[in-house]
């Protein structure tokens, strides 16, 4: 968990204010809060802001720290901002005394300060402070700075969870749309974000894609941080293009991205491709056109890469690999080999990659498999021999051909046992 207090993590110099708190600490605490040395007051600060991340109850101090909100320290503010965000739902009535000074610092000259407050606002999901949010946050997503306008995006997203109707009567869905079309990157990405997580929430199509916005992701997309993308792609997969001439000129922008390091922008470039193929008249899980034998060639390659990645990574992956093939097994066709056990694989991942090795087994490749599944199933875990033999009887009735191959390797393992 990263550090709140913004020092290093793991004997950093912030460490100190995790320390067992001594008897009567709390009246200090106090004093401390209301000291005029500014130092002073950062650290009575953190002190209440460590306590509270181990769980100590800190809310008597409320008022206090409260006061403290009044400064131009960007550091300051931001752990009375963290501190309230905490508390306000166990001190509403409290927590409206702060709704001036977010006013204020949502008018602040510093974009910093600006988007803090806005960003504060939205995480207090208190009813009565968002009817003070509306005025503030409407000017943040017009300000003139796009880290301003992309924390006031999110935060749209979050209003919505406490307030649907005021987002719509307020028009600020409307803005969203409009920042879509924004010149920064990042704005863009986060726009798109709001949509998306208000659609979830409500179960509408708010994203409502046009050709103009279109062009507008699709430029983002080189653009925009790596999470920004995922959204950004997300979005595409639910977009329908008009024709298959459309569906190829998206994949072409779409594939640098199977290339990414991040591995959910893999898994996003992936589902864009594999729903457009679609369109491009490959239903059926054979390739029939130059172009679709071309992306099949392509996707191949990162997912195997996705295999080289930690077990939890692996897993996810696994199970849409799973997916994939039952729909398009020809991707995968010749890569059987990547999805043998290795010795050190969790129970899990290996669970997994035998239901792959089922679905791309073939009269190609039996022999081998077999081998494999005649060697798991000398293995020490229970479940997974009983999964391998039960693999070798799926093997047996997907291929006629190799029954007689398969009840062999069957009565080999029963004469070993």
């Amino acid at each position: 968990m990263p550090n709140p207090l913004g020092g290093k993590d793991g004997g950093g110099s912030d460490a100190r204010f995790f320390t067992t708190q001594k008897k009567g600490e709390m009246h200090e605490l106090r004093q401390e809060l209301h000291s005029m040395e500014k130092n002073a007051k950062v650290d009575a600060v953190k002190k209440v802001i460590a306590s509270m991340t181990v769980g100590k109850d800190v809310s008597m101090l409320f008022t206090d720290v409260l006061n403290c909100v009044q400064t131009g320290n960007i550091e300051l503010k931001k752990l009375v901002y963290l501190y309230l965000i905490n508390y306000a739902k166990s001190q509403p009535e409290l927590t409206l005394l702060a709704v001036n000074t977010f006013v204020k610092d949502a008018n602040d000259a510093n974009p910093l300060i600006r988007a803090l407050a806005v960003r504060t606002m939205g995480c207090i999901r208190v009813d009565r402070i968002t009817e003070y949010l509306c005025e503030p946050l409407s000017r943040a997503l017009r300000d003139e700075d796009p880290y301003v306008r992309k924390t006031a995006a999110v935060c749209v997203a979050k209003l919505y969870d406490i307030a649907p109707d005021l987002v719509q009567e307020r028009g600020f869905l409307e803005v969203l749309h409009d920042l879509i079309s924004d010149s920064n990157p990042s704005v863009v990405a986060n726009g798109v974000a709001a949509l998306s997580e208000i659609a979830e929430t409500s179960g509408r199509d708010v994203m409502k894609i046009s050709a103009g916005v279109l062009q507008k992701l699709l430029a983002a997309l080189n653009e925009c941080t790596e999470w920004g993308q995922v959204f950004i792609l997300d979005s595409l997969a639910k977009y329908t293009p008009a024709d298959g001439h459309e569906a190829e000129g998206i994949i072409e922008r779409v594939t640098p991205r199977l290339q990414h390091a991040n591995s959910a922008v893999v898994m996003s470039a992936v589902k864009v491709i594999l729903s457009y193929m679609e369109i491009m008249g490959g239903s059926s899980g054979a390739a029939s056109s130059d172009p679709l034998r071309n992306l099949t060639r392509k996707l191949a390659p990162p997912l195997v890469t996705l295999l080289n990645s930690e077990p939890e990574i692996q897993y996810v992956a696994l199970r849409n690999i799973n997916l994939i093939v039952q729909k398009r097994p020809m991707i995968l066709e010749n890569e059987i080999k990547v999805f043998f056990c290795k010795y050190n694989d969790p129970i899990y991942v290996k669970m997994e990659k035998l239901e792959i090795i089922i679905k791309l087994v073939s009269e190609k490749n039996i022999d081998q498999v077999l081998l494999e599944l005649k060697e798991y199933a000398t293995e020490v875990d229970v479940d997974f021999v009983r999964k391998s033999v039960s693999a070798i009887g799926r093997c047996a009735v997907k291929l006629e051909r190799a029954a007689e191959r398969c009840i062999g390797v069957l009565l080999e393992l029963i004469q070993t046992k």
